[in-house]
């Protein structure tokens, strides 16, 4: 049955908010001040399903795709960019005001725009639906199914040819009637493909693949990080050194992201000449740090850990020490952390709340956070203020240009 909604405001995952007497109801694609028509959303009694605009927001603007609104990939194309910024940076300062941070609206600096030239990596994910038909992009919206692209705008022009070998591996395993992934990051040598869920292949199928690789001039292919086929080491660049990235290893998701937080984390640390740097990665951030001060790094990711140990050998930089560490296990103590100038830490989603209790009781002058969460964010900066730190800049990233997710980088001070 269709029904009318008011849609008042824009809830955290960029969806539509309308408040009725049975509580919030969540429309994808509509914007405050909007009327939308909207009908049942099978399997989600809190989401309605957008049927039409009966009246339409004055910053509803032309979506730059084709597929949007049946792909899950955008959530906002169709608002204009001043709104949309307010509203990410909005993101940080409701979170930050909820977890008892009175001053954040003066504490969030301005969104800074850093999607570039676009996304240098892509998760392509390929199954076949009724009808054996084979279907390659990406994942529909809260839906299991895939929406079949030919092209996507917010894509990196390094990206370029991703897609058809994404479709060419697929076409490839489509007799293994599996759903697979396939993880595409565009590095110097080329674009580097990890295949997963494939399950075991036969000698002929991987060298059909060998051959895809060498057709579509792949810089490497592998297969749950194991070797098919490489053409050339696949690298990136991070301040002086060159990085050859692990299987499946993660990346900032633009070049310009990655510039972004890493020049923010260096005005941060300013003249420190020890540095921490925890959830390290491959090193996007130590690499960096390293052109100017020693640097302590972890990650639990041992293939990162290896990475980052080989780049670090780029001659002019200072010392790095890599150690692999789960820091949600095994956090570092407050003692093992007392000789360092400053520490960076950038965790995944989930945040460091173990870690950052532990730097709460540190004596460590500044503490650098990034954050892709501003929830898990806030309540860490909770836990170090109470600890005696205090908060005295956040900065907004946006790379994931028309997603709901922001990136953010932190200063605080003992």
């Amino acid at each position: 049955m269709i029904e009318r909604l008011e849609i008042a405001r824009v809830g955290r995952r960029g969806d539509g908010i309308a408040q009725t007497p049975a509580g919030a109801l969540y429309v994808p694609y509509t914007l405050p001040g909007e009327t939308a028509e909207v009908d049942a959303w099978p399997g989600h009694p809190d989401r309605r399903r957008l049927v039409k605009i009966a009246v339409a927001s004055l910053q509803r603007i032309a979506a730059i795709c084709p597929h949007f609104g049946t792909c899950g990939g955008c959530a906002l194309q169709h608002w204009a960019r001043g709104e949309y910024s307010d509203w990410k940076r909005g993101l940080v300062v409701e979170a930050l005001a909820q977890m008892g941070f009175a001053a954040a609206p003066e504490l969030v600096d301005p969104l800074v725009d850093a999607h570039g030239e676009g996304r240098r990596r892509a998760v392509f994910h390929a199954w076949r639906r009724a009808g054996d038909v084979l279907e390659v992009g990406f994942a529909a919206l809260r839906a299991h199914q895939v929406v079949a692209i030919d092209h996507c705008p917010v894509l990196a022009p390094s990206l370029k040819g991703a897609i058809e070998a994404a479709w060419a591996i697929a076409e490839a395993l489509a007799a293994e009637r599996k759903p697979l992934d396939l993880q595409v990051t565009a590095t110097e040598a080329g674009l580097d493909v990890d295949l997963r869920g494939s399950g075991p292949l036969t000698s002929a199928r991987m060298t059909e693949l060998a051959r895809l690789a060498q057709a579509h001039r792949l810089a490497r292919l592998t297969r749950h990080g194991e070797m098919l086929a490489q053409r050339a080491p696949p690298t990136v660049t991070m301040g002086r050194a060159r990085v050859v990235l692990p299987p499946g290893a993660f990346l900032q998701a633009t070049a310009a992201g990655e510039a972004a937080l890493a020049a923010l984390v260096l005005q941060h640390c300013g003249a420190a000449k020890t540095v921490g740097d925890l959830f390290a990665g491959v090193g996007p951030f130590a690499l960096r740090l390293a052109e100017r001060a020693k640097v302590m790094a972890a990650d639990s990711d041992e293939d990162a850990v290896v990475a980052l140990r080989d780049a670090a050998k780029t001659p002019r930089l200072k010392p790095i020490t890599a150690e692999r560490r789960d820091l949600f296990a095994r956090p570092y103590l407050a003692k093992e952390l007392a000789r360092l100038d400053a520490i960076v830490f950038d965790p995944p989603r989930q945040g460091a709340q173990s870690q950052a209790r532990e730097l709460a009781v540190s004596p460590v002058p500044i503490l650098v956070a990034v954050s892709c969460n501003p929830l898990t964010f806030a309540r860490d900066a909770r836990i170090l203020a109470d600890g005696g730190y205090r908060l005295t800049r956040v900065t907004p990233v946006d790379q994931f240009l028309y997603s709901a997710h922001v990136e953010l980088v932190a200063r605080f001070e003992k």
